[in-house]
């Protein structure tokens, strides 16, 4: 097997062919205008497009859960990182009345779930342009590789919208790669009486024959997987923690008492992650607490941590920590999803640590207890076979238990100063698992191939690291 310094080249030659990838995807082809319908993720090929960057969303959103029917429109602020003829947007299913760019109707063609548009006009290297696009239809609820909902999930009152890794196409167009991250505008319109909840800030309200215009600003870089709306009956509460607001929504009739007094947990454990990380990523902060039994899982959208039903203490910790480790620090290939789940799993075993709970080496040494012969060894984190398998507990617990080893390794000083690098370094932007090894090498002093080649990839219980 590859030793980590050949990974290591290996992912650097991958990284900078991949940001050549998304700068100037076709120069391969002979300096083609037409940009990639993908970005090549090993997990994903298709997911993202390749030739612009998106800047920013504006999402005009009309729903109403009787027919499960979204009325919508889209204008994309994006800036043309090459000679476009010819570019693509991920959206699946809905019909389209009209597009246009720059103001000019483009002609378009569906292909699965690349949207293929051609300007009027060549969008020259360098400019800037806006794609709008109207659209209506159902939404879709997409079906991951390991068989769980994402997407557009419908409730009884509305829907739990949770994207991770490839269900934002489902309800906008997009350019759903985590690396094109991007400033929201939502402006969701529902039936008077139901709740709609975007990312960031509410920064409007009113109602108008019968319905209800919900509108929230998401002002730092989001990746598209973070972005939700999700609707229904809900009580909305708002506190604060410091300056940031934060906004607790809870499905009162269907989810039982006690919710809103996990989620009150948010600020102190926002305070606690900001002492030990760096200051909170982001303007606002907050969770939704909804009954959405068909999902079965929280996940941690960029300022709205979502929850299927109440969470438990820990997984509030771990949705908080996100925000600063997948979030505001995002990776950059899905196969690299350990640091998003390793880093929020050790933090929940850190703030148990501080707070009475068993220490971190305690929680590594339960999970260290599993026999060599258990199948959570043949999974490496940094490596663990594909997207059917993406989110199995070695990402979590062995990428956790990566970190924790780590600290052992290099001492708390240099560890907590490699955190707090790691997140002021790269915030609000993209990483890879090698560009981690060489900061922690960096903050170490020490050569630390063998150790990651021992944690990250190993299909095999470690004995000596």
């Amino acid at each position: 097997m590859p030793s980590v310094l050949l990974r290591r080249a290996a992912a650097g030659a991958v990284a900078a062919l991949t940001a050549l990838a998304v700068a100037t995807p076709a120069l391969a082809g002979g300096g083609s205008t037409i940009g990639s319908p993908g970005l090549g993720d090993s997990y994903f090929p298709l997911a993202g497009n390749g030739g612009y960057d998106v800047r920013h969303y504006s999402l005009d959103l009309d729903y109403n859960r009787t027919g499960n029917q979204l009325d919508a429109t889209a204008v994309i602020t994006a800036r043309a990182t090459q000679n476009l003829t010819r570019f693509d947007l991920d959206l699946r299913g809905f019909s389209i009345s009209s597009l246009r760019v720059d103001g000019d109707r483009a002609r378009f063609t569906r292909d699965g779930q690349e949207l293929v548009i051609t300007p009027k006009r060549m969008l020259r290297a360098g400019r800037t342009f806006t794609v709008r696009v109207d659209y209506a239809g159902e939404p879709t609820e997409v079906i991951d590789p390991d068989g769980s909902s994402e997407g557009w999930v419908t409730t009884a009152d509305g829907a739990f919208v949770v994207n991770e890794p490839q269900g934002s196409p489902g309800w906008y167009p997009a350019n759903d790669n985590p690396r094109d991250k991007a400033t929201y505008d939502f402006s969701i319109t529902v039936p008077k009486g139901i709740t709609a909840i975007g990312n960031g800030r509410l920064v409007g309200k009113h109602d108008h024959k019968g319905k209800t215009t919900w509108r929230w600003r998401e002002d730092s870089p989001m990746a598209p997987y973070l972005a939700t709306v999700t609707n229904g009956v809900f009580e909305l509460r708002v506190s604060k923690v410091g300056r940031i607001p934060l906004y607790h929504a809870v499905d009162p009739v269907e989810v039982p008492k006690g919710a809103f007094d996990r989620l009150a947990a948010e600020a102190e454990i926002i305070t606690f992650f900001s002492k030990v990380y760096g200051e909170y990523p982001f303007s606002s902060g907050g969770g939704i607490v909804d009954h959405a039994p068909e999902v079965g899982y929280a996940l941690e959208s960029q300022t709205k941590s979502q929850y299927d039903e109440t969470p438990g203490a820990g997984t509030v910790v771990h949705e908080i920590a996100h925000q600063w480790f997948g979030n505001s620090v995002s990776l950059t290939v899905w196969q690299d999803i350990w640091l998003n789940e390793g880093f929020a799993a050790w933090s929940e075993w850190y703030y148990d640590e501080r707070h009475g709970g068993d220490t971190a080496q305690q929680s590594f040494d339960a999970s260290f207890a599993r026999p060599p012969t258990s199948s959570f060894w043949t999974r490496p984190p940094a490596n663990v076979g594909g997207p059917a398998v993406m989110f199995s507990s070695p990402v979590y617990d062995r990428g956790a238990m990566t970190l924790q080893a780590l600290r052992v390794k290099i001492g708390d000083k240099a560890f907590f100063a490699l955190l707090r690098d790691w997140y002021a370094h790269n915030r609000d932007g993209n990483v890879t698992t090698a560009d981690f090894v060489r900061l922690a090498e960096k903050r170490g002093h020490q050569q630390l191939d063998a150790f990651f080649q021992t944690w990250l990839y190993e299909p095999a219980k470690p004995t000596t690291w």
